[in-house]
């Protein structure tokens, strides 16, 4: 009994990680792989922080230096992206490596399963008796 729940467990889990790579490939509709890119990308702008201070003359100063540094460190991005010349597309990167973990998980989950029988076949054929003629 314990070893048919371990395939059950098995089979279920292998398909509902094959389900997960279709929509998230986007291999039966394309709008599929939109959605999961849009909700990658929410599920990381979610997460946020906000802190507040009293403004003082130094806050202002550090606020200003601040945000000059963060406009020169994004200039030199920009042109380090230029000189690379890197072609990014719109946000299908995340969708890719998405695509791929899951694409290796399911791998993983189907080794098992064919390992898990080939061992219980083997076991079997352990187990059963020898036919006499």
């Amino acid at each position: 009994m314990k070893d048919n729940t371990y395939h059950r467990i098995l089979r279920i889990a292998s398909l509902v990680c094959a389900l997960a790579l279709v929509f998230e490939s986007g291999l039966v509709y394309k709008s599929t792989a939109v959605i999961s890119a849009n909700a990658h990308l929410y599920l990381a702008n979610a997460v946020g922080m906000s802190a507040s201070v009293q403004p003082t003359e130094l806050n202002r100063l550090t606020a200003d230096l601040a945000a000059r540094e963060h406009d020169l460190a994004a200039r030199e991005a920009a042109l380090t992206e230029r000189n690379i010349s890197i072609g990014l597309s719109d946000g299908s990167s995340s969708n890719d490596k998405a695509t791929f973990v899951l694409a290796a998980i399911l791998f993983i989950l189907l080794v098992l399963i064919l390992l898990n029988y080939a061992l219980d076949y083997l076991r079997l054929k352990e187990e059963r008796p020898p036919r006499t003629v």
